[in-house]
């Protein structure tokens, strides 16, 4: 299951071979927070928590039980259109379900 949790269509991929089975557009963090980890990646640990006060909130807490409905027995893949692969919000967004459990 592959899943794009960002806002943004990725640059230069073309939705038939991005294979995208869900777009959960509303787990994606504000535009404020999205600018500020781009700009800065040493605010990491900042735009964590202010990322996980923003998924406790309406829309992303619903994208959030919509995630969590799907079938645990296959692997779900989490998309992101950021360049870095280190500091983005699908990063973040594991790490913060990974410590929801």
């Amino acid at each position: 299951m592959r899943v794009l949790v960002d806002r943004l269509w990725p640059r230069g991929i073309a939705k038939q071979k991005a294979r995208i089975d869900l777009w959960l557009r509303d787990l994606s963090p504000s535009d404020e927070l999205r600018r500020m980890v781009h700009a800065d990646p040493t605010k990491w640990d900042e735009f964590i928590r202010a990322y996980g006060r923003e998924l406790k909130q309406e829309p992303a807490r619903t994208a959030l039980t919509d995630l969590r409905k799907l079938p645990r027995s296959q692997p779900v893949t989490l998309l992101y259109a950021a360049r870095d692969e280190a500091h983005n919000n699908a990063v973040a967004l594991k790490r913060w379900l990974e410590r929801a459990k």
